[in-house]
């Protein structure tokens, strides 16, 4: 049995086809936002790119080495995705967008998923707050479009990244390949 950096072949095996899964999962999550949601509505050129970055972005976010780190690391996305949403849609109804009202907003944003109980949640809501009110401030007309797009872009590439770990496990298991015990409880 062959050893690389540790690994023995199946191990091997097991990364290539995870890695290949996420760089094909990462094109996906891209191309629908990029190409097919463009269809349904498009700011510009420029915001659609934006908008493949951030589903590319909560892909990479999501999809780990088992399914069940895959679907906390979904939970995970979306409450703090969430949050910011629901903070920066009703401040950009009312306010134009400004980098103080982006720090005001990062801070309640924080403090909300702490008080929720999901202080790990206060960094990626505080993340995606700044990119959304980054963004309006780039594009200050409709700047309150900017969340709803984000959290949309979200929401694709988390079930992309989702349904990629999911895969994983299927071909993982018709190919023989070992899987964590936690990978081996996937739906």
């Amino acid at each position: 049995m062959s050893k690389w950096h540790g690994l023995s072949g199946a191990q091997v095996r097991v990364a290539i086809l995870d890695c290949s899964l996420l760089a094909a999962a990462c094109l996906i999550a891209f191309w629908i936002v990029t190409d097919l949601l463009t269809r349904i509505h498009s700011v510009s050129r420029a915001d659609d790119l934006l908008g493949g970055m951030w589903a590319v972005i909560a892909t990479v976010f999501v999809y780990r080495d088992s399914y069940g780190q895959t679907a906390a690391a979904a939970l995970s996305r979306i409450a703090a995705t969430a949050v910011s949403f629901v903070l920066c849609l009703a401040y950009l109804l009312i306010l134009p967008p400004s980098v103080w009202g982006m720090a005001v907003l990062i801070g309640i944003g924080a403090l909300a998923v702490m008080l929720m109980g999901r202080p790990g949640d206060a960094v990626t809501t505080g993340i995606t707050t700044a990119v959304v009110m980054i963004v309006a401030l780039l594009s200050p007309h409709d700047a309150w479009e900017q969340p709803i797009l984000r959290f949309f872009d979200t929401i694709i590439g988390v079930a992309v990244g989702l349904a990629a770990a999911w895969l994983s496990v299927w071909v993982s298991r018709r190919l023989g390949l070992p899987a964590s015990s936690d990978r081996a409880s996937a739906p």
